[in-house]
């Protein structure tokens, strides 16, 4: 079985994150979509709702499971069983931000990075100018999946 693990925070999924994840979808068995727990991090959602985004996103499609994990994400993969990281990059910055954490993922637990990058149409959005714009009250309905919107 092939079996890969998408790690982020999720806070919130994003329409770049859906593409993403749609992608990946055939070329794998299963997909863990991995929400790493960070205390040192604040979040606007609480897991719970980045859960509930995700799942209501993808309830669809049983090939995705939705689970939250802390530590490192190659011990995460190796608990999982998952021989893959799915990343998606937007920029050469994502590339160079990416490659030193593949590397040491790939020497760590023997796991491969895939990356696919955005479509063009999502490639400008992230969950922190997400969560800027929802902030300031601006529209963010073009943003992420219905399922976020309030």
């Amino acid at each position: 079985m092939r079996r890969a693990v998408f790690p982020g925070t999720f806070d919130p999924i994003t329409l770049g994150h859906v593409d993403i994840i749609k992608r990946a979808l055939p070329l794998f068995d299963e997909l863990i979509i991995a929400i790493g727990v960070n205390a040192d991090k604040k979040t606007m959602f609480s897991l719970e709702e980045r859960i509930k985004f995700i799942e209501k996103t993808f309830e669809a499609e049983a090939k995705i499971k939705v689970k939250s994990y802390t530590g490192l994400t190659a011990k995460y993969c190796i608990s999982e069983g998952a021989q893959f990281i799915v990343r998606g990059l937007r920029n050469t910055t994502d590339l160079n931000y990416e490659q030193p954490i593949a590397q040491t993922n790939y020497k760590m637990a023997k796991v491969e990075s895939i990356y696919l990058i955005c479509a063009p149409e999502v490639s400008n959005i992230s969950s922190t100018i997400v969560r800027d714009v929802m902030r300031n009250d601006g529209d963010y309905s073009g943003l992420v999946p219905s399922v976020v919107r309030k």
